[in-house]
């Protein structure tokens, strides 16, 4: 007896996302996790299924599984992180720009002074 799986829901690209999607997962200034992401979701909009994809990009199925599933739900704004549990922040930008300007630090932002 053929097993059954769960079906899937249909992940279908509109021309603006598979664009915005081919842009993150090139760009440099990606974070490699939201780039990984990109590519499983462009993966599997080819009509890969989840084994496929997980092959392909040498990852494991559960992962394959939750951004498929979590881009299908909210489209790219599901892709990026979400909020972190734990308490708030107890110091703010301003404290640690007055801390890093008190010391004389150098910060790079963005590769230059």
């Amino acid at each position: 007896m053929a097993r059954t799986r769960r079906p899937k829901a249909e992940l279908v690209l509109t021309d603006d996302e598979r664009e915005t999607l081919a842009h993150w997962a090139r760009r440099r200034t990606s974070s490699q996790a939201l780039a990984l992401r990109c590519r499983i979701v462009l993966e599997s909009a080819t009509g890969a299924t989840n084994k496929d994809v997980t092959d392909r990009l040498g990852i494991e199925a559960h992962t394959v599984s939750r951004w498929r599933a979590r881009f299908v739900r909210d489209r790219l704004e599901g892709l990026t992180d979400e909020p972190r549990p734990g308490g708030p922040r107890k110091i703010t930008d301003e404290q640690v720009e007055e801390v890093v300007v008190r010391q004389g630090c150098v910060v790079l932002v963005g590769g230059r002074e």
